[in-house]
């Protein structure tokens, strides 16, 4: 990680929360069960906790885990880390304990910040800093006593001269550590510089975006904050001065009360979240109309789904395509995209995003070629942290992203998915891609969600399974249907040869389809 040195850059978290803070004043930034926290106040406890974190010897570079919940502690953290010139490093506190382990170790983090509630089960050589909820400051109990009173808010000390005077960056600095699921492997740790937090920010808000100050919108936060969906959008979410409303976990009839009561007009939810909302007893007895748009992230959305959300929220439905590699910028659907668009496509390229199929030799495919779906953008991370390989493996010479997964491309853009390179199958000699045996299934209107999984076959050397969540459990659609229904969108060899109805698909924490974990639960059910 550079540590070069070059003029002020202000498109920093640091220097962003200091703007915010003299813009927004009174304003709340986040809502959370740790309290309100303003976008003054957000900035002076930033200042008093970068100067605890000086004193405990933090410096331009370090590696900082935040094993927080979200929430205004978590934020006041990563606005501190940031004013050191420190990398700050979001660990879910949803993870288990063997999970949130392996990630402190992986980080190799100078520090780690963390709640007193989870302290059990952390590494017993890992170097451990508590923040008492609420206080944003380190808990004296836990370290040797601050210098500085928290509350006070003010910079006086020689270590607070140091950090008021280190506001000085490189474009590439690294900033920011986001974590990989790790649902099919091991996790990886994202690293993404300053530059890429810009180009994060440019893609998100679009041209002019430096220079465009926004009026507070209230949002909601459906996602953990160590997600790359916060921590990397962070700044850009302080320029525009909104509101963000956090809850302590997240359900279906919270979220829709919140949304009421706040009036807030953009939903950011992944498709199972809304599922859930769109089955809540609450949908028809709130006013919901101030919501105008749908960004659903994660995965392609069934187009039944996009057609219920449209109806019932009168809204604009976007699919939202991208990974954390891709620094959460990709592909997408417009809000009033058909609704065929549903069908297995994540739409185009957002602007500033380069997209192409390329071949195993990294070479463009021809329209309506199925190989592997590549990004470029100034917001795809620099590197995976202390991993060249895994580096070399993700990106080419030329930075273009290989995301592993399988699309193709038609002649105005679209991208259809076709699913992962190691979730194909084969079937009596036939290629299948579970996505889109999925996206057909999806189409059904009595299927809610779905998952399709290869297990073992004499004859045909593996057939398919799919585990669906249905509309009327009374009533589920049969085998049959389901395959006289899907054989009118794809190839019947495609079709699965067994279903099941489940009541609940797993998911990780980051509300994205869990196929590690819906492989063990196929194998568990073909056993019994």
């Amino acid at each position: 990680m550079t540590k070069g040195r070059c003029p002020t850059i202000r498109a920093v978290l640091s220097e962003i929360a200091r703007e915010a803070g003299q813009r927004f004043g009174d304003r709340a930034v986040i809502v959370a069960a740790d309290g309100v926290l303003t976008y003054e106040e957000l900035d002076r406890a930033a200042d008093a906790l970068a100067v605890q974190l000086s004193q405990r010897g933090v410096a331009r570079g370090d590696r900082i885990g935040l094993l927080l919940p979200s929430g205004g502690d978590w934020v006041v953290a990563a606005v501190a880390v940031s004013r050191l010139g420190a990398v700050f490093a979001g660990i879910s506190p949803t993870l288990s304990v063997p999970e949130r382990a392996t990630l402190i170790s992986l980080l190799g983090a100078r520090l780690t910040l963390t709640d007193p509630t989870l302290l059990d089960g952390l590494p017993l050589r890992a170097e451990i800093a508590v923040m008492k909820p609420g206080s944003r400051a380190i808990d004296s109990a836990a370290l040797e006593p601050a210098a500085v009173d928290p509350a006070a808010g003010a910079l006086s000390s020689p270590a607070a001269d140091h950090v008021a005077a280190d506001h000085v960056a490189a474009e590439n600095d690294a900033a920011v550590i986001c974590f990989t699921s790790g649902t099919t492997g091991q996790p990886k740790a994202a690293v993404y510089c300053i530059s890429q937090l810009r180009g994060i920010q440019s893609i998100d808000l679009g041209p002019g975006a430096e220079q465009r100050w926004g009026g507070g919108s209230p949002m909601l936060a459906s996602t953990q904050f160590a997600h790359v969906g916060m921590s990397t959008k962070l700044p850009w979410y302080l320029r525009l001065g909104n509101t963000l409303h956090v809850m302590p976990r997240w359900r279906a009839e919270d979220a829709l009360q919140l949304v009421a009561q706040h009036r807030i007009s953009t939903l950011g939810v992944v498709a199972p979240q809304l599922a859930l909302m769109l089955r809540s007893p609450l949908m028809d007895s709130l006013d919901l109309s101030c919501v105008t748009s749908i960004i659903a992230g994660g995965a392609a959305s069934a187009p039944s789904l996009i057609r219920e959300a449209r109806e019932r929220f009168g809204a604009g439905y976007s699919i939202r395509y991208s990974s954390t590699e891709s620094g959460g910028v990709g592909i997408a659907t417009a809000f009033d995209s058909p609704e065929e668009d549903g069908l297995q496509t994540v739409g185009i390229a957002r602007p500033g995003v380069e997209v192409r199929i390329a071949d195993e030799q990294d070479s463009p495919l021809q329209t309506g070629e199925v190989g592997e779906l590549q990004l470029r953008s100034a917001a795809v991370m620099q590197q995976y942290w202390n991993d060249p390989s895994a580096t070399h493996s993700a990106l080419t010479a030329d930075r273009w992203l290989r995301t592993g997964d399988l699309a193709s491309m038609d002649s105005t853009g679209r991208v259809m998915l076709a699913g992962r390179r190691s979730e194909m199958y084969i079937r009596g000699g036939y290629n299948v891609f579970p996505a889109e045996v999925e996206a057909a299934l999806l189409e059904h209107p009595g299927v809610i969600s779905a998952v399709v999984i290869p297990y073992p076959d004499e004859i045909l050397g593996e057939l398919g399974l799919a585990m669906i969540c249905v509309e009327d459990p009374e009533r589920p659609p049969t085998l049959e249907e389901l395959r006289d229904h899907g054989s009118h969108l794809i190839a019947k060899y495609k079709l699965p040869d067994m279903v099941v109805i489940a009541q609940s698909l797993p998911l990780t924490t980051a509300q994205k389809l869990d196929r590690a974990a819906a492989q063990t639960m196929a194998m568990k059910l073909l056993e019994a």
